[in-house]
This record gives structure tokens, C-alpha cells and sequence, in this order.
């Protein structure tokens, strides 16, 4: 019964909604559309007038924002940093050569510095250079502001290196090291006392008369062999910067003229030859000598072992020189070993023909790319001085052993043969020609250079 009085009464609200808009459809066509509202527009002037009221009077709208909508965040505004302030360039100079016995930290007291701007410059000198080398005649820079705030220290040293030190926000250090220019010189003397005299007179290196004396010692006896009037003319390289010498001077060449008898020494263009003596033009000999200029320290023979105190045989012979000083192949061969033998330290053998071998022992380094089975030639560098093994310091400890025996290497002459042989060849009179150019050029330089000045 429910469910037929429901249909019932569906069937009869839609009875009613139909007849509904019928009517409703038919009074829509009998209404009258309203009249439309006509404006009457302002007669515009002929000419436009320009007025000082604008163009639309719209009151202004208040738009309150709705909670849903949009607005671009605004950028905070940017804060201008402070800017630093100024710093004040240097006004103030302080300068003075170190004197005997003066020291960095009097120095620069003496300049005004505290203590502890003077221990943190020390530190920072000491960084970039060995403070105990400093010796008078090196000097010290102190720049300060206008505030007498300190600006900056420099150290001006040897070949005219400078450190400075600058004393700013932080502390900064940098290192100035100019490039020398080379300079070849030639000039001729004649001896009237000495070596020496002569040389300081014609204002060439007076150090020059130990080159000499150490090459010509076993062929010219320097006390009597020169009775005055003796023909000296020397070629030697400097390097300066700024006019002024730096480092040591080199000789190239050297001619002495003694009782009608022409000597002659031809110095290497570096550390890795040797010099070469000839007399009236032929090759005297090449020095047997391993290290030129060392001291014999101990001989071959019995003797009391400087570490182990036992008399026990010494198999060579020991020359004392500096650490890193060069160490030459005393004749040409070929490299029979390279490398560490117990008491012996670092060791080079060279082995001459098939029954002769040269030891040098102790060494502190090998020649770079030395290597067993390569060739060398009679003065070519094969290592250089050192204290490794069992040494009391640095020192070379020479060796000859002909078929395995040790022998006195200071009454050995067959090696100094030997490299005589070498040695002696075209390249070695070719060397001297070429030295004899370069000195007679550089002496005609010497000559038109005086004769301008003269003029």
C-alpha cells in the first residue's frame, strides 16, 4: 500500500509542474518590451580645451584586500655595508745597512717596532731566508703611514734578492729576485810582485790568483818562477743587475806568459766538465784529481779508523770538501755500478779497460741519470760530495783496484794516461781556438771601448 500511494503522488506533482509552465510561457508573449532610455552626450568644443582637472573624476576606491588573494612579497630593503675605512698609503721610511754587530731584532728596534711585531716579522723573514746568513752591507726598509702605523719591512740581502713584509689587514710576504744579465769580460795585466797585486791593480777579481794558483800549482812555481814583467790576460763571466755584481765571477780562460813558455787553462761553461791546462798550445795534461780544489784529508795505507779507532788498512784515499761539491770520473770508462754498499754509502764504480776500477764512495747524490753501462768521459761529473755510509763528514773516499786489489791511487800514473789519451783530440784543440777567439775579441772590445773614451 506504501509503495502505491507513493506513485500516486509522484504522478500528481508532475501534473502540477507542467501546468505550471505553460502558463507561465503563455503571459510571456503578451508583455510590451520597455522603451529604451535615450542620453543626450555633451557638445564637444570645436577646438580641444586643455583643462587642469582630470580627465576622470572617479572617487578613489579603498580595495581591502581579499584573504584569498595574491600579494607579492615585498624585498626587504638592501643594507648598504659600511665601507672599510680608508687606508693611508706610506709616508714614512726608515733605512740602514746592517753594520758588525747588529742583529734583525736591534735593527728593528732601532726602528721603533715593538716586540711583537718584531718577533712575527722575524718569522716571516726567517720563512724565505736563513737569518744567520745575514753579514753588513745587507740592509733594512721600515715604511710607516702618516699615523706611524706600520706598513712594511723589507730585507734586502745578497745578489740582490729583498724580502718584504707587509703589515696591512694580514700579514704578507713575497720574495723579489731580479734576473742578473751575464757580462763577459776580458782584460790583460803584467806582473811586477804577485798574482794578487797584479790583479787588484787592474781591478779584476783579486780570487781569480786562487784559480790560478790551484790549476798551475804542479807546472809554475808562483814564488820563483815569476821574477816581475810576467804577461797575464784573463776572460771570465759576471752577472750584475742594475750595474751593479752579484754572485761570484768566473773565469773562462787565462794565458800566463812565463820564461818564453805560454800557459793556458780553458775553464768549462759549467759544473759538469773540467778545466785543461795547455803549454806552447798542446794539451798538458787533464787533472787526475776527482774533486778539484779538495784537501787531501788521509792517504792510502795503515791507519787508525776515525769511528772505530782500530789500526786497519785504509784502501784509498780521502779528500774533504763541502757537501755537494762535484765529483768527476778521474778517466773515461764505463759505469760498472750506482747505487748503496754498507760503509761505503752511496757509491759510483767505473770500470777502465778489464782490469782497472774507480771507486767513489760516501757520495750524497749520483749525477742525474747516471746508470750502469753508460759511457763517461775523464772529468764528466758522476756524483757529488757527501757523508753517506760510515763517515765522519763530508768527504770523498777515493778508490783504484787493478784486478780487484786496492792500489795507492796517488802513485798510479796509468789512469792519468789514460785520460790524457782521451783527451787529447780535436775537441780539445778545438776549445782552445774558440777561447782564443773569445779573449782576443773581448780584448779588441776592451781597446775601442778606452780609445772612445779617450777621444
Amino acid at each position: 500500500m506504501n509503495a502505491r500511494f507513493l506513485a500516486t503522488s509522484a504522478i500528481a506533482i508532475s501534473s502540477v509542474s507542467i501546468a505550471s509552465i505553460m502558463f507561465i510561457a503563455s503571459n510571456r508573449s503578451e508583455m510590451t518590451a520597455p522603451a529604451p532610455t535615450v542620453f543626450q552626450l555633451p557638445k564637444l568644443p570645436a577646438e580641444p580645451q586643455i583643462t587642469s582637472a582630470p580627465l576622470l573624476n572617479v572617487p578613489s576606491a579603498e580595495l581591502a584586500p581579499s584573504p584569498v588573494s595574491f600579494r607579492p612579497a615585498q624585498p626587504e630593503p638592501i643594507q648598504a655595508e659600511e665601507p672599510l675605512p680608508p687606508v693611508e698609503p706610506p709616508s714614512r721610511t726608515w733605512t740602514r745597512e746592517l753594520a758588525v754587530g747588529d742583529t734583525l731584532d736591534s735593527m728593528l728596534s732601532d726602528a721603533g717596532i715593538d716586540a711583537t711585531d718584531r718577533a712575527e716579522i722575524a718569522l716571516a723573514l726567517g720563512a724565505e731566508y736563513d737569518l744567520r746568513r745575514l753579514r753588513p752591507g745587507h740592509s733594512i726598509t721600515v715604511v710607516a703611514t702618516a699615523a706611524d702605523q706600520l706598513w712594511s719591512v723589507e730585507l734586502a740581502v745578497e745578489d740582490g734578492v729583498r724580502i718584504e713584509v707587509t703589515l696591512s689587514e694580514t700579514l704578507s710576504t713575497r720574495v723579489v729576485s731580479p734576473e742578473p744579465d751575464t757580462v763577459i769580460l776580458a782584460r790583460k795585466t803584467e806582473i811586477e810582485t804577485s798574482i794578487s797585486n797584479a790583479l787588484s791593480s787592474a781591478k779584476i777579481p783579486v780570487r781569480f790568483a786562487v784559480d790560478l794558483a790551484q790549476m798551475l800549482s804542479g807546472t809554475v812555481d808562483f814564488r820563483r818562477d815569476l821574477t816581475g814583467g810576467e804577461a797575464l790576460r784573463l776572460l771570465w763571466r759576471e752577472k750584475s743587475i742594475d750595474g751593479e755584481r752579484v754572485g761570484q765571477s768566473e773565469l773562462i780562460f787565462a794565458a800566463l806568459e812565463v820564461d818564453d813558455r805560454l800557459y793556458e787553462i780553458a775553464w768549462p761553461d759549467d759544473d759538469n766538465g773540467r778545466a785543461t791546462i795547455y803549454v806552447d798550445g798542446e794539451l798538458l795534461r787533464v787533472f787526475a784529481q776527482p774533486v778539484e780544489g779538495a784537501r787531501l784529508s788521509s792517504v792510502f795505507g795503515r791507519r787508525k779508523h776515525p769511528v772505530y779507532g782500530n789500526v786497519r788498512m785504509h784502501t784509498g784515499v780521502d779528500f774533504a770538501a763541502a757537501r755537494g761539491t762535484p765529483v768527476h770520473a778521474t778517466a773515461p770508462g764505463r759505469v760498472s755500478y750506482v747505487g748503496w754498499r754498507g760503509g761505503y754509502g752511496r757509491v759510483v764504480e767505473i770500470a777502465h779497460g778489464s782490469d782497472t776500477v774507480t771507486r767513489y764512495t760516501h757520495l750524497s747524490a749520483t749525477a742525474d741519470g747516471l746508470a750502469k753501462g753508460q759511457r763517461v768521459e775523464a772529468g764528466e761529473m758522476v756524483g757529488r760530495v757527501g757523508s753517506s755510509g760510515t763517515a765522519t763528514g763530508p768527504n770523498l773516499h777515493y778508490e783504484v783496484l787493478v784486478d780487484g786489489r786496492p792500489t795507492d791511487p796517488l802513485s798510479d800514473d796509468r789512469l792519468a794516461a789514460a785520460a790524457n789519451n782521451e783527451v787529447e783530440s780535436e775537441a780539445a784543440r778545438k776549445r782552445l781556438r774558440n777561447a782564443r777567439a773569445q779573449l782576443e775579441e773581448q780584448l779588441g772590445n776592451t781597446v775601442a771601448k778606452k780609445s772612445e773614451s779617450s777621444s
